[in-house]
């Protein structure tokens, strides 16, 4: 399979969506109030087999938005320090992490043949709800994101292997999952992405796919 197949089939396998994975960490659970802490990205793409597979990482540090809440309950869940002098030098504006974020998502789009992504979380309304607050409050014009589409690995991992809870899920599908790494949005994003991939590559290696294509009338490669 060359790679111009793949990047076709990567097309047509979302309805021209590319699957993004994000997690974000905040600062509570009000996505108009609340800030957000951290925010990392993976991008996705396909061997030449077929099979979907992690890319790239992009993860930031995030400085709260001017006037907004952080909650002590949930520094004490994820272990951010504020006031760390590494999180300090490092971290970035609300709006500029953003757009570290979508530049490489909005390349990857153009690569992949696709027109939007497709936002992929665990418990993907949060995310998704904390990802478009953001968007309008730092006024970005261009996101890249579907505005309410979204695949919720909670849910598929709940019908695929009868765990809801990301480490359960991970352990249930063979992917090695530290408890201790947990709840930083890097580490919770790279194994949330290769959780998505193992449910779509098990159906695909099911025959699902191939099953949806032949209904569809769509064209196997």
């Amino acid at each position: 399979m060359s790679e111009a197949i793949a990047r076709e089939l990567m097309a047509q396998r979302f309805r021209s969506f590319l699957p993004v994975v994000v997690d974000l960490e905040t600062g509570g659970f009000n996505a108009e109030r609340d800030a957000i802490l951290e925010i990392a990205a993976v991008t996705l793409t396909m061997d030449p087999e077929g099979n979907l597979i992690p890319d790239a990482t992009y993860a930031f540090h995030v400085q709260p938005f001017t006037g907004a809440n952080v909650e002590q309950s949930a520094l004490d869940f994820t272990g951010i320090k504020l006031d760390d002098p590494l999180r300090q030098r490092v971290a970035l504006s609300e709006s500029d992490a953003l757009g570290e974020i979508f530049r490489p998502v909005r390349k990857s789009i153009k690569s992949h043949g696709c027109t939007r992504a497709v936002l992929v979380g665990h418990n993907a309304a949060f995310d998704h709800g904390f990802l478009n607050a953001a968007v309008a409050r730092c006024g970005i014009k261009r996101n890249p994101f579907h505005p309410f589409s979204s695949f919720d690995t909670a849910t598929l991992s709940g019908l695929i292997y009868g765990q809801t809870v990301l480490a359960r899920a991970c352990r249930a599908a063979g992917i090695a999952f530290d408890n201790q790494e947990a709840h930083s949005a890097r580490y919770d994003t790279e194994r949330t992405a290769e959780l998505f991939c193992a449910i779509v590559n098990r159906y695909k290696d099911l025959g699902g796919w191939a099953l949806a294509q032949r209904e569809q009338g769509l064209e196997e490669f």
